[in-house]
């Protein structure tokens, strides 16, 4: 848990109010980083400063547009842990400076500004609640939860592998749910696009070829559909343009598969990185790395590669 749950609180309302629109440039992206930690700085002499984990946790709110309802479960949660003048102070100051920034503000990021501020001036909650919340805080408590949908229940996830996150947002359900397949194959799946992904993305571009042969082994080997593969391996593809931690997900995938099927997922990461020409020297060092990475043994790639040269 976050030091700082107010800098936290905090932080998550003003990506919301970013969100207005639905729609968060990368450039906005950098703004809004650059706002939250200059007052993470100015407010209370640091003390409102985030940590790396809590700007990690953060990510999840800038993956993906903040609906209403969620929305209103952000400013309802930091309404309740504003305890002084000075924090709501805090939070307006930051409202003001997002719509103080250099660029085009649309009626709906204005009109979902102003419903911030009111909720913060002028609290929904009403005495009663007011009072129990204070009680709870006075008692040792945690507050109330707020209703309202609350995408944190699936931060793990999103930390640890982030194409199944990313499948669970196309499909607006559990992965599982979706593709058919058991909670645990939905994981393995996911893991496994995204480092064939990372192959296929070694040249900055994933080509036709490429991607039909992320789609292809990721159908036969998990007896999905086209359709349900090509959910997974866009999603793949799209987070390997930059968000896929290697490490992460390579540790993740030796953790929960056999020996056997990762001496398969062999042949599947030399089968995509042959897609659009031959073998280059920079797919197979990355090839290399990767069955180091998932724990096997270079005799292993070595026998891989020898298959997938046709020796």
């Amino acid at each position: 848990m976050t030091k700082q749950p107010l800098a936290m609180a905090l932080a998550k309302v003003v990506i919301a109010a970013a969100w207005a629109d639905g729609h968060l440039a990368h450039e906005e992206v950098n703004s809004l980083k650059n706002l939250l930690a200059e007052l993470g700085q100015t407010g209370g002499h640091g003390t409102m400063a985030l940590t790396m984990q809590d700007w990690a946790e953060l990510d999840i709110y800038l993956y993906s547009a903040v609906e209403v309802e969620e929305r209103r479960r952000l400013v309802a949660e930091l309404a309740a842990l504003m305890h002084s003048d000075e924090e709501r102070s805090l939070a307006l100051l930051a409202l003001d400076r997002i719509m103080a920034a250099d660029r085009v503000h649309t009626d709906e990021e204005r009109k979902v500004a102003e419903e911030v501020r009111n909720a913060l001036v002028h609290p929904d909650e009403g005495l009663l609640a007011s009072l129990g919340a204070l009680l709870r805080r006075t008692i040792g408590l945690p507050p109330r939860e707020v209703p309202g949908p609350n995408r944190e229940e699936h931060l793990d996830e999103f930390l640890h592998n982030r194409v199944y996150y990313a499948v669970r947002v196309r499909l607006g359900k559990a992965p599982e749910e979706g593709l058919g397949i058991p909670a645990s194959e939905a994981r393995k799946l996911a893991l496994a696009g995204g480092i064939m992904a990372t192959v296929a993305r070694l040249n900055d571009r994933v080509d036709t070829a490429e991607r039909e042969k992320i789609i292809g082994a990721l159908a036969q080997g998990w007896n999905l559909d086209r359709v349900r593969a090509e959910v997974v391996a866009e999603a793949a593809i799209t987070e390997s343009a930059g968000n896929l931690d290697t490490y992460t997900i390579t540790y993740e995938f030796a953790q929960i598969t056999s020996v056997e099927e990762r001496l398969l997922f062999l042949d599947a990461l030399f089968a995509v990185a042959m897609a659009d020409g031959p073998l280059t020297s920079e797919e197979s060092a990355e090839i290399s790395r990767l069955t180091s990475s998932i724990r096997l043994e270079s005799r292993h790639f070595a026998e891989a590669k020898r298959r997938a040269m046709g020796e």
